[in-house]
This record gives structure tokens, sequence and C-alpha cells, in this order.
């Protein structure tokens, strides 16, 4: 662990001497969790977690940039209990560690052709909150800070003319020592822009992996189609699509993925209102089956927005889910202490009926999901993020 910790701050400061446009940059947080536990959780626990992003990026002339990224971890508390999983994963006398490479891929620039390489994200859609067409790096709002993942790929891109992108990718599979390359993704996309609106087209193909009892595997290869949209017209509009088909699940509707919403602004900007709804299918691109976070079908995002002044505000949001009618409320305030330095505090309070009621109907985005037997009433995390 500690010579790969080594290897990567050597290759990172030896980056920084030898190519004079090479910047170093990042962020620092600093988090203390509380949680009040349900079920066989305790009562109550806390949790510190000191965090570092850091991100480095290298021009080679004018045609070619390298970029880099590596997350270090300590932690603490309820926050090691993840960190324990993580085969890079350290112990000390107080606290666990970790180290993860985040992202490491190169990018050649021509006069209409770009391509990219190595391990980065190659994200899709308009969406704000869901995001269907984001297949290979799954959004859960459930956790908003989290980082999108990356993968291991390459793409081009082709711009015939201003305004139009046509993109073709790869991406490993999911399995890193598949040999065989089953599972690899290909892909086509094509964004058009517009002064009020934008489009995205998207097809993806699976290689056949069949996975005995696995719902994202295929032996005849599985197929994406997708179609995002947004819009600037009197408020804001977003709409959000993915079909997958499956022919071994014989997916139908259960393949759809689909998201669309709003958001608008008054008082002069100072309040935002965002609504978003998603039907998740079973076998859709969201589905915690298949590589998402839900299980059920129909969910809505409601949030709030307010800015006090130039550094304080404070957000309110409700995630709805009404097939089991649980709701997960949220509120967080978030102060710029100076620049540079932010302090932002956020809670969480999960709801269902069986919460009230106790009457054994446990909800998805309740204290505790049904098929456990732990989890949480409360959770409130405090955290001064420093950028660099």
């Amino acid at each position: 662990m500690k010579r790969i910790i080594c290897i990567c701050l050597t290759v990172l400061f030896t980056n920084y001497f030898l190519f004079a446009q090479t910047t170093v940059s990042g962020v620092l947080d600093s988090t203390v969790s509380m949680m009040a536990g349900a079920g066989d959780s305790p009562d109550f626990s806390f949790g510190l977690e000191e965090y570092a992003n850091l991100r480095f990026q290298s021009r080679l002339r004018e045609g070619a940039t390298v970029y880099g990224a590596v997350n270090l971890l300590a932690a603490a508390g309820i926050s090691a209990m993840g960190l324990s999983a993580m085969d890079l994963s350290i112990g000390s006398e107080n606290f666990a560690a970790a180290i993860e490479l985040e992202r490491l891929y190169f990018r050649l620039r021509g006069d209409h052709i770009d391509f990219n390489g190595g391990l980065m994200r190659l994200p899709f859609g308009y969406g704000q909150v869901w995001g269907p067409s984001d297949f290979l790096n799954p959004r859960n709002p459930i956790k908003p800070d989290a980082r999108p993942r990356a993968v291991l790929g390459a793409s081009a891109a082709w711009y015939p003319i201003d305004e139009l992108k046509l993109l073709g990718f790869f991406a490993s599979p999911r399995n890193a020592f598949e040999m065989e390359g089953k599972g690899s993704k290909f892909g086509l996309s094509m964004d058009r822009h517009w002064d009020r609106a934008s489009v995205q087209a998207l097809y993806s193909f699976e290689i056949p992996n069949e996975i005995p009892f696995a719902d994202n595997s295929s032996k005849y290869g599985i197929h994406r189609a997708g179609l995002s949209v947004k819009a600037d017209i009197v408020v804001g509009f977003v709409m959000d699509a993915l079909y997958t088909y499956n022919h071994e699940a014989k997916t139908k509707l259960d393949g759809l993925s689909f998201s669309a919403g709003f958001d608008y602004s008054f008082l002069g900007g100072d309040l935002i209102i965002l609504a978003e709804y998603l039907y998740n299918g079973e076998y859709s691109s969201t589905s915690i089956y298949t590589g998402g976070s839900f299980s059920n079908n129909h969910y809505l995002y409601t949030g709030f927005t307010y800015s006090f002044n130039d550094f304080t505000n404070m957000s309110l949001g409700l995630i709805s889910c009404f097939d089991d009618i649980s709701f997960l409320p949220s509120v967080s305030v978030n102060h710029e202490m100076f620049q540079g330095v932010t302090l932002t505090i956020s809670a969480q309070a999960p709801l269902d009926r069986d919460l009230f009621k106790k009457d054994g109907n446990k909800g998805e985005l309740g204290p505790i999901r049904p098929g456990t037997s732990a989890g949480s009433y409360f959770n409130c995390n405090t955290r001064v993020r420093i950028r660099f």
C-alpha cells in the first residue's frame, strides 16, 4: 500500500517539474457524520473522514493533454465501514485508509476530431437528477456528493459543423478480469445544439456475456437506445430516456428508464425550483438489478434552493417513491467562509409507513429497507471543503 502511494505521488511531482504546462489542483474535505440508528444499528454512531481528491493536467505542446486524479481517504467510526470492503484499505490504531485511482487518461485534439483514451468518464444525457442515459456512470441522488465512477475505454468525437458532435466510444467489461472481451460495450451518440434546445441520440451494443443468475448479462448481447432533450422555454425542460433490450430476459416496458422534469427561478434567480420524475423498469439502466440504485418503478424528486446572499444558500429536497409510499427528505446549508473554503451542513430523515404505523410496510427509502435489518432514522453531515 505504501509503495502504491509513493509511486502515485512520485508521478504527480515528476509531471509537475518536467512539464512547464502542468497544473495540480484538488479538494480537501473534512467531514463529521452522525447517525441515529434503526433496527440492528447502534442507537447513535458517529464518523470522521478526511478525503482529498488530487488532480493533475499536463499539456504536451498544442495537441495532447494528460489528465489524472487520485483519491486519498482516512476514516474512523461509521465512515470507515465503507473502506473495510476495499482491497487497498489499510488499518491503523484509530483509522482506516485507502487510495483510489479515479481518472487517468489522455486527449488528442485535432481541428475537427478529438480522441480520448484511458480511465475516464463517458457521460450521456441531460438529466439533472436521475440520468437514465448515463448507464456507464450510474447516479444515485440519495448520495449527491458521490463522484461518478470512471470506465476504462476510449472515444472519438467528430465535429463536422458547429454545434454538432458525433461520438464513437468503447468501454471495457464490468468484470476487470474478463480476458475474451465479453461484456465490452461499443456505441455511437449524436449531440445537436441550438440557441434554446439540445438533443442527444444514443445507441450502444454490449457483446454477449452469459453469466449464470445475473440480470445484466445475455448470450445474445444487450442493446441500448436513448434520447435526451433539454429546452429553455418558459421553464427549463429536460427529458432523458434509455431503453435496454435483453432478448434473454424478454424485456418489454421493464427495459425502459425514463425521466422528465423542469426547473424555474423566481425572485431574480434567488429561488430555484427543480422537479424530475423517474420511471424505473426492472431491467433498465437505473435498476438495482443491472447496476443502478432503485428497485421500484415510480419516483419523484422535488427541490428548492434559496440564495440568501452571494455566500450562503439553503437547499430542501424530497425523493418520493410512490410504489411503497416512502420518502427521503433532506436539507443542506452551504456557506462560503472565505474564498476557497466552504462549510456545508446536510441532513436526511428516511420516512415510510412502518415508521408511523408499525405495520410492517417498510419502504425502499425508509429507515430500514426491505430485506435488511439495519438502517437509520436520521443522518447528519458537517463538512469543510477546501479547494486548492
